[in-house]
């Protein structure tokens, strides 16, 4: 998502991590693009702001344990 589309986004709101790279890895269950669970991703239409930023806190973890892609 650019920075334009986030400005047009409601400030109570928050925005989804998705960048449209939409591939679940086999080995850990998360989406090699957001770093969600698809569980995280069916739900995150219904979750509320706060279960949203619960996800959002728990990506920054998942990008360190992630193997670099070669």
């Amino acid at each position: 998502m650019t920075a334009a589309m986030r400005k047009m986004i409601p400030a109570d709101e928050v925005a989804s991590p998705c960048i449209s790279v939409c591939e679940l890895d086999p080995a850990t269950g998360l989406c090699r693009g957001c770093l969600r669970t698809l569980d995280e991703i069916a739900a995150w239409s219904v979750l509320d702001a706060n279960g949203k930023r619960a996800v959002l806190a728990a990506l920054p973890a998942r990008r360190v344990a992630q193997k670099p892609l070669r």
